[in-house]
């Protein structure tokens, strides 16, 4: 440390005002004249005082400006140091430098201006001593400059898990403009760890245990530009906290055993999964109103589109199973399709007060946060002692590659929440204690899940009954014991279920518009070096690697990366002698195996061989499951595996084994788990996922936005877009759900009937004319139109019951114009920033 005063020489300070500083060499030298401004022009108020900058190892010309500074004013002092260290080390040198009776923190952009002291001053004298903060919360509080909508909300999600965590009833405990008694600030920060973000929560956590007074005082503060405090930071803030209390907390932490303890626990890794889970759709939520997940095809369009209609069906109390606002006349069976009705129908408020987009981003981004939170909880619950052998398990079960293929585009794969419950509510039956209560729970718990996602629930019920099967076989009595009470409870959990969706049942599979299969083809298995790559989205991924192996971006569904293949492979044999992890093993080994399909290609032959799904490829309910996505049952297995062996590398008993046998076999196990710790690191991180990219939504005319088409749609009428809506381009959808669903279309995009054996296919049956339209769309080229083609559209518009055709914007538009030109026999009109063609009234 250098230029540190001798205290002697500052005896009878009054007040000590810390400044922190990295890089802050355009902004530190207003800050330093406008605070001694600010002292100098009321002497009498603030006696004498010390000015202290702390130079956190800057590398532009902040040690220079603070040097300047000191060199025109003795009571300006420098604190230097080797090397950026973060805050909160630069704040526990500088308060430890200072003399005065009371201490200032105040950060170098001077967001909070320095004439507010006088308001936290008033604040701590009326205490009798203690802290001052102040409060960007207080409902008194003024903010004169925001940040963007999403960092504040970001920030305010991150200060509220923080109050939980760790200082409730603290609103703001990240604003960096607080007045500390000078006694208790010095001997708060001597006893401080903490170098980064964190240092905030843990001095007001030693003043509320002190029992010192902790007041927030509203003041005025502005965003300043170039600020170095990101949303994320308060994610940092909840991992110094965790590394704080592994390191043996705070000064009058309780006991790890501690109940208060878990339950904090539970809600750092609860916000952490949180905060991850924005981070990955931070493009999404940065523009709600332009942002298209990049990877989704057309989806994302059907999604919004499905929360839009189940809201207007809800509004309007129609039936939630049916509508004809796509594929008009014949409509489309909502049952048989992944509407999600267990939540678009309870966002209906959300969806109607701030669009199907928002209800889209938070079905993703809260859906992804509690689907690990859910297993999480079930691998605390049933698995692992450690909190955080638990957490980690959890992260790999929720944010697996193939989940995060599925983030871009399918929510029924990604919102798997209700799964850990409903196999929690099996292990209960299979204990035999309250077989009635866990069997109608089970029954309703499967019930809602069936209007989440009945693929997902079919694959959990082959994961579990593939584990089941193999724990019986190796631990036979156990199983013995569970049968009777778990037939019993199932019993009881049909006799619940079965009657609460026998009607909607019913409507998916003998409704109108109901079909009875969905082919997708001999190549929807996994490759077997899927399994050994990394997915587009991986840290270590590589986007052309994974296309090649997987049907396209939302179906890249195994893609684990052969370090962690080859990490599950040694923790098998490690704890092999324990009945779960063989189990386990046999699982993921099963699934994975099953996720090849019918036929198994040996790669880099010529070899085929017949694979086991070929038993189940053709039997009811399994012939419409894509068999690549049985490998998804794969990832909570290996995050139970993964989670057994933190656990057990954390396990003290192992440590207190090694004191007994002495050093050298103390040493050699610490090696060992260091090594151990390093694969785990090694197999996990590759796999890390990345943000989630966006591109830009194309804009809803102007003719269809505002309204207008109204004028050209009479009553039972449609709006044919061009080309015709179809799973490759449902932009049309787009135009619906941001319009408020004003009128139907034909084609579309969702899974309906073909042909009389109702055969399921993605889109509507193809005419003649929406298959020209889609051609000119994709090719660019206009072909010739004779009278045959023109009754040809006659017709197909009639049956469509066509009020007007509108060609917006898009690829290829000056072709489709010609195109339809000839077709409809006249030039289009522009309205609107669309072509339209008015046509004749249906009758």
């Amino acid at each position: 440390m250098a230029d540190v005063a001798n205290p002697s020489d500052v005896a009878g300070v009054d007040l000590s005002v810390v400044i922190p500083a990295y890089n802050e060499e355009r902004r530190l030298r207003p800050t330093l004249d406008a605070i001694r401004a600010h002292l100098r022009a009321d002497p009498d108020r603030w006696g004498t005082w010390e000015l202290i900058v702390v130079d956190d190892g800057s590398t532009d010309g902040t040690a220079a400006v603070a040097a300047e500074a000191a060199a025109g004013e003795p009571r300006v002092r420098v604190v230097t140091g080797g090397g950026n260290h973060g805050k909160g080390h630069a704040l526990r040198r500088g308060v430890l430098a200072s003399n005065g009776r009371r201490v200032l923190l105040t950060d170098a952009d001077l967001a909070t201006p320095i004439d507010e002291l006088d308001r936290l001053d008033k604040q701590l004298t009326a205490d009798g001593g203690g802290a001052a903060i102040g409060s960007r919360a207080h409902p008194d509080a003024r903010i004169e400059v925001r940040q963007l909508a999403l960092r504040e909300w970001l920030g305010r999600l991150g200060n509220r898990l923080i109050r939980l965590v760790a200082v409730d009833g603290i609103a703001d405990t990240q604003c960096g403009f607080k007045l500390f008694d000078g006694e208790r600030a010095r001997a708060a920060f001597a006893g401080s760890r903490l170098d980064g973000w964190g240092i905030d929560v843990e001095i007001l956590r030693f003043f509320r245990r002190s029992g010192w007074p902790v007041t927030e005082v509203p003041v005025r503060w502005a965003h300043q530009p170039g600020s170095k405090v990101r949303p994320l930071d308060y994610g940092r803030v909840l991992l110094e906290l965790v590394r704080l209390r592994a390191a043996g907390g705070a000064p009058g932490t309780r006991s790890p055993a501690y109940p208060g303890h878990r339950r904090r626990t539970d809600l750092i890794v609860g916000g952490l999964f949180l905060l991850a889970s924005f981070f990955l759709y931070k493009g999404l939520w940065a523009d709600l109103d332009h942002a298209y997940l990049a990877d989704a095809g057309s989806d994302q369009n059907q999604w919004e589109w499905f929360f839009r209609v189940t809201a207007d069906n809800v509004t309007h109390l129609r039936n939630p199973l049916f509508t004809t606002l796509q594929n008009f006349p014949d409509g489309v069976n909502l049952m048989a399709n992944t509407v999600m009705l267990g939540l678009s129908v309870p966002l209906t408020p959300v969806t109607l007060a701030f669009g199907p987009t928002v209800t889209w981003a938070l079905v993703l981004t809260l859906g992804l946060a509690a689907t690990a939170l859910a297993w999480y909880w079930l691998f605390a619950r049933r698995l692992v002692r450690g909190r955080w052998a638990a957490a980690l398990g959890a992260a790999l079960a929720a944010f697996a590659p193939p989940m995060m293929s599925h983030a871009n585009a399918h929510p029924n794969f990604l919102v798997l929440f209700m799964i850990p419950v409903i196999i929690d509510r099996a292990l209960r039956l299979c204990e035999g204690r309250r077989v009635v209560r866990d069997g109608v729970l089970l029954g309703l718990f499967a019930t809602y899940q069936i209007f989440l996602g009945e693929e997902p629930l079919l694959l959990a019920v082959m994961g579990t009954l593939l584990f089941a099967l193999a724990y019986a076989a190796v631990d036979r009595e156990r199983a013995r014991a569970a049968v009777r009470p778990l037939l019993r409870g199932l019993g009881w959990a049909l006799m619940v279920c079965l009657p609460l969706v026998a009607v909607p049942l019913y409507w998916q599979f003998f409704g109108p518009q109901s079909y009875h299969s969905v082919l997708h083809g001999d190549g929807a298995g996994n490759s077997p070096l899927s399994f050994l790559q990394y997915s587009g989205r991986s840290l270590f991924g590589d986007e052309a690697t994974a296309d090649r192996l997987a049907m396209n971006r939302t179906e890249q569904n195994a893609f684990y990366g052969w370090p962690l293949i080859a990490l599950a492979f040694g923790i098998g044999l490690w704890l092999w002698r324990a009945a779960v992890v063989r189990a386990l093993a046999f699982t993921a080994a099963a699934a994975a195996l099953l996720s090849l399909g019918p036929k198994i290609r040996i790669p880099f032959t010529d070899v085929v061989l017949t694979g086991p799904w070929r038993i189940l490829a053709h039997q009811p309910l399994f012939e419409s499951v894509i068999e690549s996505r049985v490998a998804m049952i794969c990832a909570p297995a290996l995050g139970a595996l993964v989670a057994l062996a933190a656990d057990r590398l954390a396990d003290r008993r192992a440590e207190e084994l090694g004191l007994m046998l002495g050093g050298a076999a103390l040493e050699q196990r610490r090696r060992l788990r260091l090594v151990a710790y390093a694969a785990l690191a090694a197999a996990l991180l590759p796999i890390v996922p990345t943000p989630l990219p966006v591109r830009e939504r194309p804009d809803v005319p102007a003719f269809i936005a505002d309204g207008t088409y109204r004028r050209y749609v009479g009553e039972g009428e449609t709006v044919v877009p061009v080309p015709v809506p179809d799973p490759g381009n449902a932009e049309a959808l787009h135009w619906q759900s941001a319009s408020g669903l004003g009128f139907s279309v034909p084609g579309g995009y969702f899974n309906g009937p073909w042909g009389e054996e109702r055969m399921g296919i993605y889109g509507a049956p193809a005419r003649y004319t929406s298959n020209l339209l889609r051609d000119v769309r994709y090719s660019g080229q206009v072909p010739v139109i004779d009278a045959k083609w023109r009754a040809q559209a006659r017709f197909d518009l009639a049956f469509w019951k066509a009020g007007v055709v509108v060609l917006g914007p898009q690829p290829n538009d000056a072709a489709l114009y010609e195109t339809l030109e000839k077709l409809l026999g006249g030039p289009g009109k522009r309205v609107g920033g669309a072509w339209i063609w008015d046509l004749p009234p249906t009758g």
